[in-house]
């Protein structure tokens, strides 16, 4: 089975029991305590997925759930999350991450080349802490048109709180992709190849990237947080092959920014 078969089948395991607990209880889901995060991001990063050069860019923070108990810790990466299952230790339920469109007005490295469609991807998270200051979290996700493949990410953050509101962390991350996602991405048929002046290039599944990332963030009040970060990563197999990549682009990819974020609490 292949790496994102196997996650797959363990997040729908995680999920199908978040399911009957949630079905289970009393009352509409609807009613309850809920949150709306909203925020700004500023960042200096690739102009493109797989792209060498860099660009400062911002980007909105919008986060709507429904209130649980508080996740003992949570990542820049983590994309929006509702929890089905949480007693403190292990936490699952479902994910869900906005994309933007990608075409040859983000960076001339891409003229010729089909346009990406901006859309989404949902699916399911799991995590767990092995230790006290240690989390692993893995997330499943599909494409919505943007694209029609299947993205995994798994990441463990170690994380120390320097004082009660000031709090550094980091760790390893890792992706697979389905061959769905590569092609929108990364492939180049017959006729993109002619178009732009790259090789045709046709990926499979298997293997993104690897890297780290670390933060440290700062408890400015209850509601609102503030961040600095930074994140490397490396592309590897169907990713690192396209010729998008060698032939225009850099495997290595960096990150570096600040957020700022503030938490609107109500009730239904």
């Amino acid at each position: 089975m292949s790496p994102v078969g196997k996650i797959s089948v363990v997040l729908a395991a995680a999920l199908l029991g978040g399911a009957g607990a949630a079905n289970a209880g009393e009352g509409s889901w609807l009613s309850g305590d809920w949150y709306l995060t909203v925020g700004a991001t500023g960042m200096v990063a690739p102009n493109f997925e797989g792209g060498k050069k860099y660009l400062l860019s911002a980007s909105p923070i919008i986060s709507l759930g429904k209130a649980g108990p508080a996740a003992r810790f949570t990542s820049r990466n983590d994309n929006i999350s509702l929890a089905l299952v949480d007693d403190g230790g292990v936490r699952a339920g479902l994910t869900g991450k906005f994309l933007f469109s990608r075409d040859d007005g983000n960076a001339d490295e891409l003229k010729g080349l089909d346009p990406v469609r901006w859309g989404g991807e949902v699916g399911g998270f799991f995590e767990f802490y092995p230790t006290d200051w240690l989390r692993a979290r893995a997330e499943l996700r599909h494409g919505i048109r943007a694209h029609n493949g299947f993205v995994a990410d798994i990441a463990a953050d170690a994380f120390y709180d320097i004082t009660p509101t000031v709090r550094i962390s980091g760790g390893p991350r890792v992706s697979f992709a389905s061959a769905d996602y590569f092609d929108a991405y990364y492939g180049v048929d017959a006729q993109e190849a002619v178009a732009s002046g790259l090789s045709e290039y046709h990926p499979g599944g298997g293997l993104k990237s690897t890297g780290l990332g670390g933060a440290i963030t700062w408890k400015v009040t209850e509601p609102m947080t503030a961040s600095l970060f930074g994140e490397y990563s490396r592309l590897m197999g169907p990713a690192a092959d396209s010729s998008l990549v060698r032939e225009r682009g850099d495997r290595n990819q960096f990150m570096i920014g600040v957020s700022t974020s503030y938490r609107f609490d109500f009730t239904m």
